[in-house]
C-alpha cells in the first residue's frame, strides 16, 4: 500500500480488507552525552514513524553499532534506554542485530498494526484541515550546542525530556477524531515535512509563526546559531517551497529549518473536529499547539 515511491514515514502492508502492517527503521548518533537518555530517544524516534501512520507499534527489533572499546556498562544503558521506552510503548524488543563501528549508533526496526481505513499519511491533508503539533521545536539547535558544551542543566533536561516524550497519545487521539494526514517532524524540520505533506496531498500550508511552540532556550540558541548542519541543508533544499512574512528574522525562519530529533507529530485535522480534540487532549495531559491551516494552492506560507 504504501513503499519506496511515497514519501511516508513507513512502509505498509496489506494484510487483509481491514488490517494492515507497517514497518520502519530509523537509527542515529548521539545527540545527548548519557547513554541511557540517548537509548531512550532513540526508540521513542523510531517508534514514532509507526504512530505517524496511525498504527499500533507491538514489535522490536535493536539495530546497535558500538566501538568496540566502548565500556560494556555504557552498551547496556543504551540498550536499557531503549528497551525501557519500547516497554513504556508497548512494544517487545524481540532481538536484533549489533556490528562494531567508530561511533555509537542505535536505534529500532518497528513493526505496528494499522486499521486500513484509519490510516494517516503525508497525502491525507484536505483544504479547510486545522494543522496541529504536538511537541515544541527547537531540538536541533539545542544538542548542537550541547554537543559544543554551551547548553545549562536546565536546557538539557527540558529538550530531553520533549524528545524521549512518545507521541502514542497524540497519535491515538488523531485516531479517536477522524485525522487523515499526519507526519512526525524529524530530520527534515518542520517546514521540510510539512512541504511532503502539502506535495503528497496536492495542498498548500499556511503557518502562523506566533501561534508555533518553541522550548524556552530555542531562540537563545538560535542567536549564538548552534544550527545542526542538516538544518541549513534543510533550508537549501525546502526554501523554494516557501515564503515568509517579511518580519520573521533570520534567526526564526532558520528554526523552522531546524532538523529535529524524535520530534512531534504534525496533524491535519478536520476544522470541525478541533475544539473537542484540543479539549480532550487537555483533559490527557497531552499538549497540542494550532499552528496553521491547509488551503489551496501549492507551498508553504508562513505569516507573523
Amino acid at each position: 500500500m504504501v513503499g519506496i515511491g511515497d514519501p511516508d514515514d513507513a512502509a505498509v502492508w496489506r494484510i487483509d480488507e481491514k488490517r494492515a502492517l507497517v514497518v520502519t527503521t530509523d537509527f542515529f548518533t548521539p545527540v545527548v552525552d548519557t547513554p541511557y537518555e540517548y537509548g531512550s530517544i532513540a526508540a521513542a524516534n523510531s517508534i514514532s514513524d509507526a504512530y505517524a501512520m496511525g498504527a499500533r507499534p507491538f514489535l522490536a527489533l535493536n539495530i546497535t553499532a558500538l566501538p568496540p572499546e566502548l565500556p560494556p556498562e555504557i552498551s547496556s544503558e543504551i540498550l536499557r534506554g531503549g528497551a525501557e521506552k519500547a516497554r513504556e510503548a508497548g512494544v517487545v524488543i524481540a532481538g536484533g542485530h549489533t556490528i562494531t563501528d567508530k561511533e555509537p549508533k542505535y536505534g529500532l526496526v518497528v513493526l505496528g498494526f494499522a486499521d486500513i481505513d484509519k490510516m494517516m499519511t503525508k497525502g491525507g491533508a484536505r483544504v479547510g484541515d486545522a494543522l496541529v503539533l504536538s511537541k515544541p521545536l527547537g531540538f536541533g539547535v539545542t544538542t548542537t550546542a550541547i554537543k559544543q558544551q554551551k547548553a545549562a542543566p536546565e536546557d538539557i533536561a527540558e529538550v530531553v525530556g520533549w524528545m524521549s516524550r512518545l507521541n502514542k497519545t497524540a497519535s491515538e487521539l488523531a485516531l479517536d477524531f477522524g485525522v487523515h494526514g499526519a507526519t512526525d517532524i524529524t530530520g527534515f524540520s518542520l517546514l521540510g515535512h510539512a512541504h511532503e505533506m502539502a506535495a503528497s496531498s496536492g495542498v498548500g500550508l499556511r503557518f502562523n509563526f506566533s501561534q508555533i511552540p518553541f522550548i524556552s532556550c530555542a531562540r537563545k540558541f538560535a542567536d549564538a546559531w548552534t544550527f545542526p548542519g542538516g538544518s541549513s541543508d534543510n533550508r537549501l533544499y525546502f526554501e523554494k517551497h516557501v515564503s515568509f512574512d517579511a518580519s520573521i528574522d533570520e534567526e526564526n525562519r532558520m528554526l523552522l529549518f531546524d532538523a529535529q530529533t524524535s520530534g512531534g507529530l504534525l496533524l491535519s485535522v478536520p476544522l470541525e473536529r478541533l475544539d473537542a480534540m484540543l479539549t480532550r487532549a487537555e483533559e490527557l495531559g497531552q499538549p497540542l499547539w494550532h499552528v496553521g491551516e491547509v488551503v489551496a494552492g501549492a507551498g508553504i506560507e508562513v505569516l507573523q
